[in-house]
């Protein structure tokens, strides 16, 4: 059925969502056994790409022919220029061109890095969804006839990758989005409340609701909801009916794993004691962003997400990017403290890449295509005190030494108690490293070289768990 018939046969469906009763709790709790089994994918993926794109990428990081910013996020233009959602939509709309096989391109690129997950936005906060929903037209079914959350997914799964949704629960297009309520969350108009006029939040939150169900129940199996965001004043069930949220979409898709956003979580901004507010009845794994916990966060599962440049969406004049040394890095520091690594790009209105995201990702990929095995399925490494030299992860027996500096004199000491049977170059894996046994450790006699300066990883096979020389 052609996409404004099938829209207009399905208009009933948001007053006919509003009107079913608030869906209970789950009835049986899960078990921490068939928590960690619905996890055990996703604590194993350790990297995913993250996706940023929407009407803010047409934009480029211009408004009126002239640039906005050099840095920063640019999917927050429309409330930087303090533009209504009119003249927004104006300006950004004849913009936005997806071309034919942009989906397969950014598959394609997810499955040569290594990455195993791919999250993208399909709503961001300016409201536009890129799915064909049945309840707006401000969606990507209405203004190009096309259903582009359907491209992605079936793209990922042709490369076999798990799919997550990033989903705005801001949302500055809808007229009954009460931004002035919304205490601590960005608009366009917030310091013109009075431009709001009388609205109706609950009757957004409705709208919310029935566009989450659609996403949850038009795609087939989704891994991953990553909820974006809420304040200490406005959050939970207050601002979400978060509860009943929750409950709907774990109905729906019972794998399905979510992060913690649709309450105000410390995680975001970097406190102290961050990992004693987690509670898994809002979420299953926090969201650090921009930056890595010193300690990772024990006790609970976590995903870095992080930007290659310093904005989310697309802009044509920021040119800080980061180098495949330092996200490789950043990867290796993330996994020795058990977290995931979000790793974003910034597509053109055309979901076309710059050459600088496509290298950084290349890169990533090739060295995951000799040491992935030292970060799939690892855990945290065993050291209460930083190594001098690199970081260090876990698989069984199996020791992972990522070695960032490496020894003058050729000698590395690995702080373990252990006995060892062997210790080899992942990069050279018929190279065997002489090993001896020390009081304060085992200590490695290295090659004069370093085999990849961005990060050589070493396999020590240890005689059981590794224990910290203490």
């Amino acid at each position: 059925m052609h996409f404004t018939l099938r829209r207009l046969a399905a208009r009933c469906l948001l007053v006919a969502f509003a009107a079913l009763p608030a869906c209970p709790a789950l009835a049986s709790p899960e078990t921490p056994a068939e928590r960690d089994a619905r996890m055990a994918w996703w604590r194993e993926a350790r990297f995913g790409m993250f996706v940023h794109w929407g009407l803010y990428s047409g934009l480029a990081g211009n408004w009126d022919g002239q640039p906005v910013a050099t840095k920063g996020g640019m999917e927050w233009l429309q409330k930087i220029v303090r533009a209504d959602s009119t003249a927004y939509s104006a300006a950004a709309l004849p913009l936005f061109k997806p071309a034919p096989d942009f989906a397969r391109a950014w598959a394609r690129l997810a499955k040569e890095a290594g990455c195993r997950y791919l999250v993208f936005t399909t709503k961001h906060h300016e409201g536009f969804a890129l799915h064909d929903s049945a309840v707006t037209t401000f969606d990507a079914g209405s203004v190009l006839n096309r259903d582009l959350v359907r491209e992605i997914v079936e793209a990922c799964r042709a490369e076999g990758l798990r799919v997550g949704f990033y989903h705005s629960v801001i949302d500055w297009h809808h007229d009954q989005y009460d931004f002035p309520r919304a205490k601590g969350l960005p608009h366009p108009l917030e310091k013109s409340p009075e431009l709001a006029g009388v609205r109706d939040h609950s009757r957004y939150v409705d709208f919310l609701h029935a566009q989450v169900d659609e996403l949850v129940s038009n795609y087939g199996a989704v891994d991953v909801l990553w909820w974006d965001f809420s304040s200490k004043d406005f959050q939970g069930d207050v601002a979400w009916r978060a509860t009943e949220l929750i409950a709907k979409v774990r109905a729906a898709q019972p794998g399905i794993v979510m992060n913690n956003r649709l309450y105000a979580a410390s995680t975001v901004h970097g406190a102290a004691d961050e990992h004693k507010e987690f509670d898994v009845s809002r979420g299953d794994f926090s969201t650090p962003e921009q930056r890595i916990p010193d300690n990772g966060l024990p006790g609970v599962d976590w995903e870095t997400c992080m930007t290659l440049n310093t904005t989310w969406g697309y802009s044509e004049h920021d040119h800080a990017w980061k180098s495949p040394r330092t996200l490789i890095r950043h990867l290796v520091d993330i996994a020795s403290k058990g977290g995931n690594f979000l790793l974003n790009i910034g597509p053109r209105a055309d979901g076309s890449l710059t050459d600088e995201t496509i290298a950084s990702f290349r890169a990533m990929g090739d060295w995951l295509g000799t040491n992935g095995e030292s970060i799939y399925g690892t855990t945290a490494g065993p050291f209460s005190r930083p190594l001098p030299w690199g970081r260090a992860t876990v698989k069984g027996s199996s020791l992972y030494l990522h070695v960032f500096d490496w020894p003058a004199d050729g000698r590395l000491l690995v702080p373990v108690e252990n006995t060892t049977a062997s210790a080899v170059l992942l990069a050279a894996p018929d190279l065997l490293i002489p090993v001896s046994r020390a009081k304060e450790g085992l200590w490695l006699s290295l090659p004069a070289a370093m085999p990849d300066p961005s990060a050589t990883v070493i396999r020590l096979s240890l005689d059981g768990a590794a224990i910290e020389v203490r």
